[in-house]
């Protein structure tokens, strides 16, 4: 049998090489240009890559012989993920790799501020004695908050609870399974902010957020709160950092990432005092970049094996005959389920029930259960959903989901998708079909809609099915300065009640949406985004 010859054009854990060189041939071309790259791809059934090389869509049309492409890391923005999807190429990263490496510099990171570590060490070399002004505190005891349950944030869980930390977490993509078998409390976000002594992020930014931490949020925090943050640097407003640690409404803070990389030389966070900086060093251990190489090695030879791949970004393909009636459907499910967890505002998941309705149920619904977990994650964490890896994503955060099949008749579409979604916040349910130009949300909270695809910021207002209120929201957004691109309105006649949904050209900030809310016989406002 022939063996599969793979490319690796940056530099990867030699252990990763040798794993490769097991059961494929191996050409390692460090520095390759990229005419050089789209000369030879044609050649090889796999290409290994960190960021330095490019995968553009000419690389991937090029490389008619390519089966997988690898990233030994874990972003992916230097390769073009749908081409490669259109090309029938998988995509693999290594994610896990970096877990452990990540979690540990966080907890390094609060064990310094607690201490006054990098105070002490800078005031002793310069020739002083300060131990009576850099008294810290112990964690023993003390209240971890933690923002974002997803690997590094459990694993930040399981060593703060080994150092007798109490800790709460907010997630609202975990199930109440995971929680109590992590030993962390289930919080809102407002609970985490008020409640901890230490607070560390391991999420993503919301839909229409700007920040997760600004202004009102740094006003809840118990005084003298201190802050970690090794996820990314557009989950913190600086400024708003900067004046809370000036005022001492922040006791402290400990950042591995920023709102601008590299962060400039002046930059008054970084050198403030209370702040513990370093320069974006989460995964770089030497362990950790060792097995990115080493994952990314197992998965490709997995795939020339036949076996599925772990952390697959894109999703493979399925069988001709069911593809053909489900790939319309893929981006519908998704689009309902980020929808209903949008709209779910910020309650905690406890279950989600799909129904399959019309010439859907008789077929293999897989990836469309794949396509509806990864819906439910968008908004709130960026773990990658593929066919592949869904079921095991939906077992770790203890994900119930419940599935039913069922025909359509008398119905005005030929096949829906229905997501119910059960958080603490209560019961969403929203549906989604295909028309004629791609997927369209049909029916919010049993009020029937029509919303076409690509729509971008939405306003959904649950209000008094009563004259003149259309006309309310549209001068107040009007007074505002906020353009409608379109409206649809679904109505309950024997409740008195109907459903504005509004696109909108910009999205509506908090302060504006708190003053919708005031609007008489306005029930409810969300904002969401598709």
């Amino acid at each position: 049998m022939t063996k599969a010859r793979v490319l690796v054009t940056d530099r990867v854990s030699e252990d990763g090489i040798e794993m490769l060189r097991t059961e494929a041939d191996v050409d390692v071309r460090f520095g390759i240009s990229p005419a050089e790259l789209l000369e030879i791809i044609p050649n090889y059934e796999a290409l290994v890559v960190r960021s330095e090389t490019k995968v553009t869509a000419d690389i991937l049309a090029a490389g008619r012989n390519l089966v997988v492409v690898g990233r030994a890391g874990v972003g992916v923005d230097n390769i073009d993920v749908d081409a490669a999807t259109r090309h029938g190429v998988i995509v693999v990263n290594a994610p896990a790799a970096i877990t452990v490496a990540t979690a540990e510099h966080t907890v390094g990171l609060m064990i310094a501020l607690a201490r006054h570590i990098p105070a002490g060490d800078a005031s002793l070399k310069a020739g002083r004695w300060d131990r009576s002004k850099l008294v810290g505190v112990e964690l023993r005891g003390k209240t971890l908050g933690i923002i974002g349950l997803g690997r590094i944030g459990s694993q930040v869980a399981r060593v703060a609870r080994a150092m007798e930390m109490n800790v709460i977490g907010f997630d609202p993509g975990i199930g109440p399974e995971r929680f109590a078998n992590l030993g962390v409390g289930v919080a809102t976000l407002e609970e985490v902010l008020r409640q901890s002594d230490f607070i560390t992020l391991h999420a993503i930014l919301p839909p229409g957020s700007r920040h997760l931490l600004d202004d009102a949020q740094f006003a809840m925090l118990k005084p003298g709160a201190r802050l970690i943050n090794v996820a990314r640097g557009s989950l913190i407003n600086e400024t708003a950092l900067l004046n809370a640690l000036n005022s001492g409404a922040v006791g402290g803070a400990a950042l591995d990432v920023y709102a601008q990389e590299p962060v400039p030389a002046d930059s008054e966070l970084t050198h403030h005092p209370k702040v513990v900086a370093t320069p974006h060093l989460g995964a770089s251990a030497a362990e950790a970049q060792e097995r990115v190489g080493v994952d990314v090695a197992e998965q490709i030879l997995g795939i020339f094996r036949g076996e599925p791949a772990m952390y697959a970004v894109n999703l493979p393909s399925v069988g001709a005959e069911a593809f053909k009636v489900i790939a319309p459907y893929l981006e519908a499910a998704t689009d309902a389920a980020s929808l209903a967890m949008q709209l779910s505002s910020g309650g905690q998941f406890q279950s989600v029930e799909i129904e399959y309705l019309g010439e859907l149920s008789n077929f293999d619904i897989t990836p469309l259960r794949a396509s509806i977990i990864k819906g439910l994650l968008e908004p709130i964490s960026e773990e990658h959903v593929t066919l592949v890896n869904a079921a095991l994503i939906a077992e770790q955060r203890g994900m119930k989901i419940v599935e039913k099949m069922g025909s359509y008749e008398g119905g005005i579409y030929k096949d829906l998708i229905r997501v119910h979604l059960l958080t603490s916040s209560g019961k969403t349910t929203v549906s989604a079909t295909v028309g004629h130009d791609g997927p369209h949300i049909a029916e919010i909270n049993d009020f029937w809609v029509d919303i076409s695809p690509g729509q971008g910021h939405m306003l959904i207002c649950e209000n008094l099915d009563a004259p003149g209120m259309i006309g309310k929201i549209g001068t107040f957004l009007g007074e505002k300065g906020i353009n409608i691109s379109f409206m649809r309105v679904g109505r309950e006649e024997d409740k008195d009640r109907a459903l504005m949904v509004l696109g909108l050209d910009s999205d509506v900030d908090e302060d504006v949406l708190a003053e919708i809310l005031r609007i008489p016989n306005i029930f409810s406002a969300v904002t969401a985004r598709l």
